[in-house]
């Protein structure tokens, strides 16, 4: 008996020393980033690194100088959450069709919309850019709504049909005994149950399109730039500026880490939802 204790106890600080391995080397970057941005340029280049040295926020109010860091930060989240609430609003009615009224076709319909993720998206920047250049709809963040609305569509409606298809079928035929309606149904029965994977789907795809730097670069400039624009521009042809860049990388991820950080109960439950059953 004390050998098998001496064994778990054994296991148990190995795991938990290699979780917190693992948790360091990712975690390594953004701590290196943060430490950075305190750094004058002179220091942040050094080598070896200066680990030793007096804070400055010299980098942060450049930052805010130079680039206009709230009209960045309000095109993200103008872009960001009007494209997840679009992307909700078609999404949770598709998913409630497929799950509750499948055809001999919607199997092949989910992998058909999922196989658009296996896409790069340089293959399709050029048309997108042609049609929104015919539009007059560059560099605005209409165009990038859309854009990103579009790219996290597949998710949501997989993640929503997977949520609702581990809601028992008894209740909404319970519904329907007692004469609720289809719009009903959903309102009033599959909203409430499936709130959990509505949220974390939700999240999931507000931190996506939030992160998203591809299209942002190519389809926008000045007026509708993101922060993922922003980041970009403090790197010139004479190098890059590492501490300003360090500064405007973490104004750029805090919002969005901070919302992580608050909400990662709920994604964790979403995101495991129906994983056991």
């Amino acid at each position: 008996m004390g050998a098998r204790k001496k064994n778990l106890s054994l296991s148990l600080i190995v795991r938990t020393l290699t979780a917190w391995t693992v948790a360091l080397l990712l975690l390594f970057p953004l701590i290196f980033m943060l430490i950075t941005a305190f750094k004058t340029e002179l220091q942040a280049i050094a080598v070896p690194s200066v680990w030793a040295f007096e804070p400055t926020l010299e980098n942060f109010a450049a930052v805010n100088e130079r680039s206009d860091y709230a009209t960045f930060a309000w095109n993200s989240v103008v872009t960001s959450v009007l494209s997840t609430l679009i992307g909700m609003a078609i999404a949770a009615p598709a998913a409630y069709s497929m799950a509750f009224s499948p055809t001999p076709r919607t199997n092949g319909l989910l992998l058909w919309m999922l196989s658009t993720k296996f896409m790069p998206a340089v293959g399709a920047l050029l048309p997108i850019y042609v049609i929104f250049q015919q539009l007059g709809m560059l560099d605005t963040t209409a165009a990038l709504t859309i854009i990103f609305t579009l790219m996290n569509l597949p998710i949501m409606v997989w993640m929503l049909f997977t949520y609702f298809k581990d809601i028992p079928h008894e209740i909404l035929e319970a519904a329907r005994m007692d004469g609720a309606s289809v719009w009903d149904e959903f309102r009033f029965v599959l909203l409430p149950l499936g709130m959990g994977g509505l949220a974390s789907t939700g999240l999931l795809c507000l931190v996506l399109a939030w992160n998203e730097a591809f299209w942002a670069l190519n389809l926008t400039a000045a007026d509708a730039g993101t922060l993922a624009t922003m980041i970009v521009s403090y790197s010139s042809p004479e190098g890059l500026f590492w501490a300003k860049l360090s500064a405007a990388s973490l104004m750029a991820i805090a919002p969005i880490v901070v919302i992580g950080w608050f909400s990662q109960k709920q994604l964790v439950q979403g995101l495991t939802f129906g994983a056991v059953k």
